[in-house]
């Protein structure tokens, strides 16, 4: 039998194979998990000399590329390309071209004849790629290898620096960003759509509040001569960011040297003195999007003042402490749901679908909102009471949810940190920002520096602003819009601006 031939090569299958078992209890004898097994050899742990072996190394080469690498233990490894450029810079520019580079990315280059082309050829290193914009960045990433790095960073700079951009791809590219369009006003979930109101309405005409997917009447208009003015003044040395994690940094910057040190671009030479570097400009305003027919959801955002800082993890703190999510999670404390809008919104007003809270951070502002759906009959309510939340939160904060939230933040700090292709976003976006990057343990000290009266420093701050308001929906029983400009023009004192609006 099976068993008698494993009793009968303890060599070939180890001292396991050497166990007996049996139904009535005798057998190999009871050996205690903490004694270690006769003749197995002392295992040789990996040990750590410091942070100093896993800090991130930033190299500047002579033409103002940065270089920025952390070392992580695997045979893949995630590379990519940071450009400091998104739809915030379009103010010269018809709204859209961001748009058009992510969907270009990859495409035909000068080495490479298609798209089918770069696949295969990163296919041999088991390798995939993507681009993504945001508002003030273009990222382009490759993960692979770590054997075919050179091939990687050689692809990564003809994708950036060579596009060829055929006509042909620039009509397939016109053809997806209207399919896209129209897809973002179909779609059941509004968050996308909304997410773009409340950026119009915070910073109405400037940097992060311009369109960051491209509009209807701009997608004829942008060609090859408009890309390539664009992409002469935004992407030169000075403002791109190569990081690598899971990467020897010398062997990186060696392959950096080798392919993009001295490598012009197939628009010219960059001429970045030409670039808008214009600060966002917090304006607050209304954004109301057109009734949707048999839809009976209206979110409603509420902004924060523009971040300074020092209080970036306050706010970011603050935002756990909101917490909130759909109605079909608000479990209650039985759940484990103990943010203030699970438990003061969701779990005590059925009607309500959804209340969400979120940050969005940009290098020089930011935005603290409250996303909140409800029948369209209910919407005065709903706002009324998100509008409650803010202002209780300024006055009580308990020690109990304030450990809570910085506990729940550094979990979750730490745990998107284990993932590689995160570590390289991490590392990318802040050494473009600030020239260096914080590590995982400073934050978590910053975290826990945060006490009760930042949270409600940084709330009284929020509600003394302008407030901003994006709602899509049926929006009959919402407040007009002479109510809601008498309200933010109010000079009366006594009462933050949003509580006075539903007064």
């Amino acid at each position: 039998c099976f068993s008698s031939e494993l009793s009968a090569c303890p060599l070939l299958f180890g001292i396991a194979a050497c166990r007996q078992y049996s139904s009535s209890g005798g057998g190999y004898p009871n050996v205690s998990l903490s004694t270690a097994l006769p003749g197995i050899p002392k295992p040789i742990f990996a040990s750590v000399d410091g942070h100093e072996k896993y800090e991130t190394k930033i190299t500047t080469l002579e033409n103002g590329l940065r270089v920025a690498s952390q070392n992580k233990f695997g045979q893949f490894c995630t590379v990519g390309i940071l450009v400091n450029s998104g739809s915030r810079h379009e103010t010269k520019y018809p709204s859209g071209i961001a748009h058009f580079l992510e969907k270009l990315a990859f495409s035909s280059t000068s080495q490479y004849g298609s798209k089918d082309e770069i696949l295969l050829s990163l296919e041999k290193h088991g390798g995939i790629c993507d681009c993504q914009t945001s508002r003030d960045t273009t990222m382009y990433a490759v993960s692979a290898e770590v054997k075919g790095l050179d091939t990687v960073v050689s692809l990564l700079a003809d994708a950036v620096l060579q596009p060829r951009l055929l006509d042909e791809e620039l009509e397939m590219t016109r053809m997806t960003v209207r399919f896209e369009l129209e897809d973002l006003n179909m779609r059941p979930d509004p968050e996308p759509l909304l997410t773009e109101m409340i950026h119009a309405a915070a910073y109405w005409g400037n940097t992060v509040g311009l369109p960051r997917f491209c509009p209807v009447e701009s997608v004829e208009k942008i060609d090859r001569k408009l890309l390539h003015s664009y992409l002469r003044s935004y992407y030169c040395p000075e403002r791109m960011v190569l990081a690598g994690v899971g990467v020897e940094h010398e062997r990186l910057l060696e392959c950096a040297r080798k392919h993009l040190l001295n490598v012009k671009p197939v628009w010219g030479m960059s001429t970045p003195g030409q670039v808008d570097c214009s600060m966002a400009q917090y304006t607050g305003g209304i954004n109301f999007g057109c009734p949707v027919d048999g839809c009976h959801v209206t979110p409603v955002y509420f902004l924060s003042n523009p971040r300074q800082e020092d209080d970036f993890i306050p706010f970011a703190v603050l935002n756990m402490m909101m917490g909130g999510g759909g109605s079909f999670s608000a479990g209650g404390p039985g759940k484990g749901m103990f943010t203030r809008l699970y438990l003061n919104v969701l779990n005590r007003h059925h009607w309500m679908y959804n209340a969400t809270s979120y940050h969005h951070s940009y290098e020089d502002s930011g935005l603290l909102c409250i996303h909140a759906s409800a029948d369209p009959r209910q919407v005065r309510e709903m706002v009324e009471i998100i509008t409650r939340e803010f202002i209780q939160m300024a006055s009580t904060t308990g020690e109990v949810e304030l450990e809570r939230a910085k506990t729940q933040l550094k979990s979750m700090l730490m745990m998107n940190l284990e993932s590689r292709p995160v570590i390289f976003e991490d590392v990318g976006r802040q050494v473009l920002a600030t020239g260096k990057r914080k590590l995982p343990h400073e934050l978590c000290q910053l975290i826990s520096n945060v006490t009760a009266s930042d949270i409600k420093r940084v709330t009284t701050k929020m509600l003394r602003r302008k407030p901003s308001v994006a709602a899509l929906g049926d929006l009959t029983e919402f407040p007009s819009h002479e109510h809601i400009q008498a309200a933010l023009s109010s000079k009366d004192g006594r009462l933050p601006r949003m509580y006075r609006l539903f007064r």
